[in-house]
């Protein structure tokens, strides 16, 4: 019996993303979230078990992540990209949180 491997990936503008190489993820550098959306489409068939997507692609690939929200894998996890944080991620957190307690204790 094969054993099945999960990947990490992390998807983003190249500035944002090409330091996690050096941690051993598997970097997708993309400009624009129209440049992502096959991208994340591609990583969410394969065996990718979590995916680290900038802010700012997440910002236009909305549809796309909703659609992956409930899926057991990938895992999506936004993280601010060389701009910094435009709150989303941090937004993200809070409204799962708020489900899972039935309160917003953040």
């Amino acid at each position: 019996m094969s054993e099945q491997r999960y990947r990490i990936a992390v998807l983003g503008d190249r500035d944002s993303v090409l330091g996690f190489k050096a941690l051993g993820l598997d970097v997708y550098p993309a400009e624009t979230a129209e440049e992502a959306r096959p991208i994340l489409h591609r990583l969410a068939r394969e065996d990718t078990a979590i995916l680290y997507l900038t802010e700012q692609l997440a910002a236009g690939l909305e549809a796309e992540i909703a659609r992956y929200k409930d899926a057991l894998t990938p895992a999506i996890i936004l993280i601010p990209g060389k701009a910094g944080s435009l709150g989303i991620g941090m937004a993200n957190v809070k409204k799962s949180v708020e489900r899972a307690v039935g309160a917003d204790i953040l």
